[in-house]
């Protein structure tokens, strides 16, 4: 039995209402503060812009008339400002109600893929050309925000198997939908220009018309969750209190999660997905409750929500117009500035969290025992799988050669077509299979060092920092070569990596805290690949997204050499301490009783695994997602010695990237689908039915 078929308890809440009555005066006082910084910050926001009308002109418009400025103000000024509130309360709200129903300060319309479905429904629209107004377009994108959030919380069991479940949903059902939302963008190149910027939370409006439609839904719901607030109170007790006391949970639940995400769907209908705000705002609400008691009363928590959210998006609007200039508000979307706050929070948090002890377990630290006859049989099949992978790969793409041809090929007696051709082939072909073991291999240990299903490479910072090294150079040399490019990418991932390592450390490694830093500097990392592209080339997006998505496009054999030496030379050492992983896996405590050292344990693998990352990214670009399904895969079929993981889970990698590299060249030849999302694709719905098909041995334990 694995993790995610092993019983899972329920997890305390974010923090349950307490009792008593609150501190009517210091309550009344934080709003008060609150409010005051919010005219302060909108009054600031008024005044800027890419025209001259400044403080003094809007002044004039109290005394006298000033029809320039009032222009200014009612065309531009006012509506942008408007956007940002009615967002930053939508957002406050939402998040502090999925906090709230799933009993986790990580829950929030990113983490949950409310924001992802809802992007996509937008953009699928789009891309075919088809323009909606806003209430029509908000339907679209509250249906596919409900979608999402529904097949989380059904994978999750509505967040009562635990944090790492939940968030793990989350996570897996945001990848697969901003796979299809990216390789739209791709594809509809010209029928989607400036929905890449939009896709990450622009409050540029040309008028008030999406506003006033949308405004009446927002207003409608957070009243409606602020008379749920009791309930939601009751909730924070517990299931088993709160039905003792006679609240319906499953009512409850559902009515607060459509709510959330009817909230959700219209702030990405308007702006866009502005990222971490509903994330950040009732975090920081709820740090003032030692200061405010009674804050965390959903009366009191939702309403200072929505103004903390306001106050996260027009202050980042403000400091990214004051720092970059009028223009930048118009060019840069604000989401970029408030996911690196919310990046930021979420590192500051990490570095005060210890980690959960008793309630985390190794993954597949409970899979089945299999024999050796039958473990070498899975290897045997793994390994004819990935050699017909490579097979097919050599074979398939825009032009189609026959076996015959490659035996001659391999022969050097091929005529000069395809010779040509597969002289160019192959070293895509190498380099999918090389990456992908790579990632399997980084993926098991990662997954191993921090006893966490949901850690991968990329969970390290690494793909990120990779990514924002390559679109840095991109953006920055255009006739840049393809191996200059890998190599400022491997420069960038262990940079990264040093970097969350060194923030993560503090008296010793904590594994949860490295997950959690390592997420932080990933959204961050995003974030400011996006800043890059927006600021420095936006019509030009169709390259930097190709190489985010994970290509072998123009793949030479000097490329796939790195791959080749980091996987000869730090897997035998990975497998040499195969017996130290399988102790990792189980707790801290028994390593060091055996005479492991744990901390230097650690960095060696963590090292290993970054270095293993750093070269796949280099040569193929970022490609997700294989580092997570490949050694859940791999234990799922041989167990959990990391002897027989390894071996198992490179092979399995392999395959995948190299199958997903050789439909993506093929299925739409002679345009070409990056490998990064067809392997998200084909990963997704694999990881959805294991949750789906442990979801019900979660329920009810044995």
């Amino acid at each position: 039995m694995t993790l995610l078929t092993a019983p899972a308890r329920p997890e305390p809440a974010t923090q349950p209402a307490p009792g008593g009555r609150p501190n009517a005066p210091r309550v009344v006082g934080v709003f008060v503060a609150a409010i005051l910084l919010l005219l302060v910050v909108g009054a600031v926001h008024l005044t800027q812009g890419t025209s001259t009308v400044g403080p003094l002109d809007l002044l004039r418009l109290v005394t006298g008339t000033d029809d320039e400025a009032a222009r200014v103000l009612i065309a531009s000024r006012l509506p942008r400002l408007l956007a940002g509130l009615t967002i930053g309360v939508a957002l406050g709200f939402a998040g502090a109600a999925l906090q709230s129903i799933a009993r986790n300060p990580l829950a929030s319309p990113d983490t949950l893929a409310v924001n992802a479905g809802a992007h996509l429904a937008i953009v699928s629209v789009a891309a075919f050309g088809i323009s909606l107004p806003a209430l029509p377009a908000g339907g679209l994108a509250f249906c596919g925000g409900l979608a999402a959030a529904g097949l989380v919380m059904a994978m999750s069991a509505g967040g009562q198997a635990g944090t790492t479940r939940l968030i793990l949903a989350g996570s897996a059902t945001a990848l697969a939908l901003g796979s299809v939302t990216t390789l739209l963008l791709l594809l509809f190149e010209q029928a989607t220009i400036g929905l890449f910027a939009w896709g990450n939370g622009s409050l540029v409006q040309s008028d008030l018309t999406a506003l006033t439609q949308l405004a009446p839904v927002i207003v409608g719901a957070t009243i409606v969750l602020v008379l749920l607030g009791h309930r939601l109170d009751i909730l924070a007790l517990g299931d088993d209190t709160a039905t003792v006391l006679g609240l319906d949970v499953r009512r409850t639940r559902l009515i607060v999660t459509v709510l959330a995400v009817l909230l959700s769907a219209a702030a990405v209908t308007l702006t866009g997905p502005v990222g971490f705000v509903g994330l950040c705002a009732p975090v920081i609400v709820r740090l003032l409750a030692p200061l405010v008691p009674g804050v965390h009363r959903h009366r009191i928590l939702l309403p200072l929500s929505g103004i903390a959210g306001v106050i996260i998006v027009l202050g980042s609007d403000v400091l990214l117009r004051a720092v970059m200039g009028g223009q930048a508000g118009v060019d840069i979307p604000t989401g970029v500035v408030t996911t690196l706050f919310g990046a930021a929070i979420l590192i500051w948090l990490a570095r005060r969290h210890r980690d959960a002890g008793p309630t985390r377990r190794p993954p597949g630290g409970h899979a089945a025992v299999r024999s050796a006859a039958f473990h070498r049989t899975v290897v045997a099949v793994t390994a004819a799988l990935t050699v017909c992978a490579v097979a097919v790969g050599m074979l398939a793409g825009d032009t189609w050669v026959l076996l015959g041809d490659l035996v001659n090929w391999v022969n050097g007696t091929t005529g000069p077509a395809y010779t040509f051709v597969l002289d160019q082939r192959w070293p895509r072909v190498a380099a999918a299979v090389l990456a992908g073991a790579a990632l399997a291999v980084a993926g098991t240990t990662v997954q191993a060092v921090c006893r966490n299903p949901l850690a991968e490479p990329g969970i390290l910072g690494i793909t990120a920092g990779a990514g924002l090294g390559a679109v840095a150079l991109l953006t920055f040399v255009p006739l840049a070569g393809v191996w200059a490019v890998s190599g400022v990418a491997g420069l960038g991932a262990m940079l990264a990596f040093a970097l969350v390592y060194g923030l993560a450390w503090r008296g010793g490694l904590s594994s949860d805290r490295l997950v959690l830093i390592g997420f932080g500097a990933w959204q961050g990392g995003i974030a400011l690949i996006t800043y890059l592209i927006v600021a420095f080339d936006p019509w030009n997006t169709g390259k930097a997204l190709t190489w985010l998505s994970g290509s072998t496009y123009g793949r030479t054999s000097t490329q796939v050499l790195p791959v080749l030496i980091a996987l000869l030379v730090l897997t035998p050492a990975v497998v040499a301490a195969r017996r130290e992983l399988d102790l990792m896996t189980l707790d801290d405590d028994t390593p060091r009783v055996l005479g492991v050292r744990l901390e230097r344990t650690r960095l060696i693998a963590l090292g290993a695994a970054a270095l293993l990352t750093s070269t796949a990214v280099s040569a193929v670009g970022v490609i997700g997602f294989v580092g997570l399904v490949a050694p859940h895969a791999a234990r799922a079929l041989v167990g959990g010695r990391h002897s027989r993981v390894l071996p198992v889970a490179a092979l399995l990698g392999a395959a995948l990237v190299s199958i997903a590299d050789t439909l993506g060249r093929t299925v739409i030849a002679p345009a070409q689908i990056p490998a990064g999302l067809v392997t998200a694709m084909i990963g997704t719905p694999y990881f959805v039915w294991l949750l789906w098909r442990s979801r019900a041995v979660a329920n009810n334990p044995r």
